[in-house]
């Protein structure tokens, strides 16, 4: 096979950068591991940022997202037994939009196969050759039979554990990583929302999260040892201890349903760079991971592949290189503010087990700060929108 771009991955990064192309006129084929029916049941968060949700509004995928995600104008910090909300709209002009992941991919697979898209999924055995050349090339197992895609770029959008980042040439690269030493507990239930909007809570027992999913499901979570195991929470444990954490001195509770999931996710920082060698170009998941605290994993990926996708686009249309030379340092700008942001929200909500009275009472006051200063305020909520 022969394509201009071929993509590993068909996360979010990977097919909203094969719309994005394709908008153009470009030709591309995504590659993954998983089937249709994993990717599009995977269930993952989803806050989206103002520029996020204008980046698929405009790319024509935006249609299911504004009729069926819940459009949120602020955000509360629960702390000492009260809520404090953050007005994210009347401070910056912006809000945000709760989406699921997998909601987000849906609608991009449905898009790129309307347009007669080349997605390939189940493939196995990937591997790239030639990356440091103009020719380079992907080998991989579709359908128990060998097959070769020969592009003018390969682009990864495979994740942490993806073959891309591996491909890179080690001389020059620099991985920068934060482990935080705690997980969060993840539950879907079967309820009206507790709240109309999130809410992030402290709490000397650990932190705390209220999301919604739909007028019937709730996401919710709270901090965890990572390698704690489900089967060790029953429903009422959780409940007792979701109930301690969000605690409210004027009698708020957040409502019990039917738990019809259970996961625990890791806590952790990494930025991978350089996030380009040759023909071989790195975005989302594959090049950077944040906490999920500051809810910027999924935007972080459309900024990538938004760049990318201009790069590509400039290289085609005109013969010129300079934005896919300069890609590296355009993405790692917003990359590190956004990482810079997780690690501000992490270290704000979070217990940590060697933190001494001095640094708990700095925390207690830091959020003190937030909630009555609105400078404070106001850069906590430009950051959550992606206004900057």
């Amino acid at each position: 096979m022969r394509t201009q771009v071929a993509i590993i991955g068909a996360g979010p990064a990977g097919l909203l950068l094969s719309h994005l192309l394709h908008l153009s006129g470009i030709e591309s084929i995504v590659l993954e591991s998983r089937s249709r029916a994993d990717i599009e049941a995977t269930i993952r968060a989803g806050v989206l940022e103002q520029g996020t949700m204008d980046i698929l509004t405009n790319a024509g995928v935006g249609a299911r997202m504004k009729a069926e995600g819940a459009l949120h104008h602020g955000v509360e910090l629960a702390f000492g037994g009260r809520r404090h909300r953050i007005d994210l709209t009347e401070l910056t002009g912006k809000a945000i939009t709760v989406y699921p992941q997998h909601e987000v991919i849906k609608d991009l697979v449905a898009a790129r196969l309307a347009a007669q898209g080349q997605l390939l999924f189940e493939v196995s055995g990937v591997q790239l050759h030639g990356v440091d050349t103009a020719t380079p090339s992907v080998s991989f197992v579709h359908g128990g039979e060998a097959a070769r895609i020969d592009a003018d770029f390969v682009i990864g959008c495979d994740g942490y554990h993806g073959v891309t980042r591996p491909a890179m040439p080690p001389q020059g690269r620099e991985d920068f990583t934060r482990n935080y030493g705690f997980g969060w507990f993840g539950i879907l239930v079967e309820s009206a929302p507790s709240s109309d909007e999130l809410i992030y809570a402290r709490h000397d027992r650990g932190f705390a999260l209220v999301s919604t999913r739909t007028p019937t499901v709730q996401r919710l979570y709270f901090q965890c040892d990572p390698a704690d195991h489900v089967d060790n929470w029953s429903d009422d444990r959780i409940w007792a201890e979701l109930h301690a954490r969000l605690e409210s001195n004027d009698g708020w509770r957040v409502n019990e349903g039917r738990i019809f999931q259970k996961g625990i996710i890791g806590m952790r920082s990494f930025v991978s760079t350089p996030m380009q060698a040759g023909r071989l170009f790195l975005a989302g998941d594959s090049a950077h991971i944040v906490p999920p605290t500051g809810a910027k994993g999924m935007n972080l990926a459309v900024s990538d592949v938004n760049v990318l996708a201009q790069g590509l686009e400039q290289y085609y249309r005109q013969g010129r290189d300079d934005r896919l030379q300069g890609y590296t340092d355009a993405a790692l700008r917003r990359i590190w503010r956004a990482e810079y942001f997780s690690w501000w929200m992490t270290s704000l909500l979070h217990t940590f087990a060697d933190a001494t009275p001095f640094q708990r009472e700095m925390q207690r006051a830091e959020l003190e700060c937030v909630v009555s200063s609105r400078a404070m305020a106001t850069a906590l909520a430009e950051n959550y929108v992606g206004a900057f």
